[in-house]
């Protein structure tokens, strides 16, 4: 099992980190334009045909939902007192949460959710579904706390802001759209597929190119600490509500796995998109998918037990 997920989920995604480096080393790539393509275009796209074309049952919408909200309230509230509690600054108190809230439950949770259920409908449902809840919060919340740190509590501006998003957007009309059963054109399904196909190797490209603008600080507490809310809290709350709930089965074992992600290409990407805490971003997502070899693998043989 750990020979597999090195071979067929993380070398896959680390030959793309390494190539992103590579291409930022040789060509100075122009990393604010990289990120308004990822931010407008592909998420976007990513998030409209996931929901769209998904497998999602009232039922087991309320399920992940439930487990969800209080998954992430729970992380938002440790990371709220450990943020205040060290006096971090409100740019870097944002950047922080959004690296313990924000996973990669897509180009890095679909692959690994694929590997160990065998492609089940069912789990690819569920792994769809968290990854959807991931890019809401992600362009909802995670836009807010930054710019509503940038903006010192202007949030007029914030609010104008968040309206500009297209993710919100593509996120409920992908729902609306699937919920109804609107036929789309295939002019329409096919370039929109092409974007969604792209996703895994533009994001980890950019990952990489700002790896490299950006030293690796290992001596900074901050990115341990997150990994520790990250790769070791958060899982041991998954495992926790899943009892309370009641979770059995497959969906149990897909949620556990998908609540010990490492820390999102996204939450970099807005790192970048409005320069707040750049390099502490690109670092922790780089540290946790690194150190999640080890932990995902961990929690793969936990879930077997569910």
């Amino acid at each position: 099992m750990i020979v597999r997920i090195l071979l067929d989920v993380v070398l896959p995604v680390f030959v793309l980190i390494a190539a992103g480096s590579v291409m930022q080393r040789l060509f100075r790539l122009d990393l604010y334009t990289l990120s308004k393509i990822n931010f407008y275009y592909i998420t976007p796209a990513v998030v409209f045909m996931s929901l769209y074309r998904s497998n999602i049952s009232i039922e087991l919408l309320g399920g992940v939902a439930l487990f969800y909200s209080l998954y992430v309230g729970m992380l938002y509230l440790l990371s709220f007192v450990l943020t205040r509690s060290l006096k971090y600054s409100s740019g870097m108190k944002a950047a922080f949460t959004n690296s313990v809230l924000l996973d990669n439950s897509g180009n890095y949770g679909l692959p690994i959710n694929q590997l160990v259920f065998a492609a089940s409908p069912l789990a690819a449902s569920i792994q769809a579904l968290i990854m959807s809840f991931q890019s809401l919060l992600t362009f909802t919340y995670g836009v807010l706390s930054i710019q509503g740190a940038k903006l010192s509590g202007n949030y007029r501006s914030v609010i104008i802001g968040f309206l500009k998003m297209p993710v919100p957007y593509a996120l409920v009309l992908g729902f609306l759209c699937h919920a109804l059963a609107v036929p789309l054109p295939n002019f329409v399904t096919q370039p929109l597929g092409y974007i969604q196909n792209s996703m895994v190797a533009v994001a980890l490209l950019t990952l990489g190119a700002q790896i490299v603008k950006y030293p690796l600080r290992l001596g900074r507490s901050s990115i341990y600490f997150s990994m520790i809310l990250r790769l070791m809290i958060a899982p041991v709350i998954g495992y926790l509500l899943i009892l309370l709930l009641g979770i059995e089965g497959v969906p149990a074992q897909a949620l556990l796995i998908a609540s010990g992600m490492p820390t999102g290409v996204n939450s970099s990407i807005l790192a970048e998109e409005y320069d707040n805490e750049p390099d502490f971003a690109a670092q922790t997502v780089l540290v946790s998918t690194l150190l999640n070899i080890a932990t995902v693998t961990v929690l793969i043989t936990v879930a077997q037990g569910l």
